[in-house]
């Protein structure tokens, strides 16, 4: 495949040395972007790193980082609609899918190039919130992986129980009535990081990976994520619902989540782990949504726990 090279802003990354990005054409012809950062020694494996809603690849430099001390290169995807990857909608702002199996399609295009740049294998698979949905499909349907890890899936999205009705109703009339492509009433126009203090957010204990989250979106802008919008929340609903009724795939699978998590439903994350005959739930103790993102201690006890499980895994 052809290798165009995309601009990965390493200075605010903070990943390690022989970082690259690249342009990727999705099999639909949407222009998504993908981060490869493979340092030497870095032979052990690769981990493809599939993000959350909002997320972009310079946000995971650190994440690449303690990847490669423990050996292991990264790949990381920024998702249509999102990053600098091709925005779906005029207004850029919006968090925006047409169907969320499309996400399968820019799966499609990074496996394409990790084939492409021969990426160390066995691969694995490391997923937070929205990308542990798209990553679970992709499981299911085969992805090329020796293992997987979960970090706070989004296999259910929280909201108050009276609200269910009312944002099922929503997500199902609106794009009736042509308002798939408008902003979830009661979300945000601009990023939730950006706009949030420190004090009781909902990402991470850690003051300094919200400063730095802060502080990239500072530098570009154009990374930027607002609110979801009444489609993107109706195709991600039917796609939890989808994915609830189907079996767990034969994949080792170590899930991590938050004893703080107030962004994902963590029921289905207990229903689906208790039903994954070879899969682990891993809960971290004072955690919020961003497990991979917390505090020094809990961070490196996470990633120790994660190069374990490769290494357990790297010969299925």
């Amino acid at each position: 495949m052809t290798q165009t090279p995309a601009p990965l802003h390493s200075d605010m990354a903070g990943g390690p040395e022989q970082g690259r990005a690249f342009w990727l054409q999705t099999p639909d012809d949407v222009r998504i972007r993908a981060g490869v950062w493979t340092p030497e020694g870095a032979n052990r494996g690769t981990v493809l790193m599939f993000p959350g809603r909002t997320e972009y690849i310079e946000k995971y430099g650190d994440f690449a980082r303690e990847m490669a001390t423990r050996g292991y290169a990264t790949l990381a995807v920024d998702w249509r609609g999102q990053g600098l990857a091709d925005r779906l909608l005029p207004d850029p702002m919006l968090g925006h899918v047409n169907r969320f199996s499309d996400y399968q399609q820019d799966i499609a295009a990074v496996m394409d190039l990790a084939q492409a740049l021969d990426l160390p294998r066995p691969w694995h698979l490391v997923a937070h919130s929205m990308g542990g949905a798209i990553g679970l499909r992709a499981v299911m349907q085969g992805l090329d992986v020796a293992s997987a890890c979960f970090s706070a899936p989004m296999w259910g999205i929280q909201m108050a129980p009276a609200m269910r009705p009312v944002s099922n109703l929503i997500s199902t009339v609106g794009p009736l009535f042509g308002m798939a492509g408008k902003r979830v009433p009661s979300t945000s126009a601009e990023s939730y990081v950006a706009i949030s203090p420190f004090d009781d957010n909902m990402l991470t204990r850690d003051p300094d990976m919200f400063r730095m989250m802060q502080d990239q979106l500072k530098q570009v802008p154009g990374l930027s994520l607002g609110g979801p919008t009444i489609g993107w929340l109706g195709q991600s609903l039917r796609e939890c619902r989808w994915l609830a009724a189907q079996p767990s795939p034969d994949m080792p699978c170590l899930t991590f989540l938050g004893s703080n998590e107030r962004i994902v439903d963590i029921a289905p994350i207990h229903d689906r782990m208790a039903r994954w005959p070879n899969g682990t739930l891993d809960l971290v103790d004072d955690a919020e949504h961003e497990v991979i993102m917390e505090i020094p201690a809990t961070r490196t006890r996470i990633f120790d726990r994660m190069a374990a499980h490769f290494e357990q895994h790297a010969g299925r």
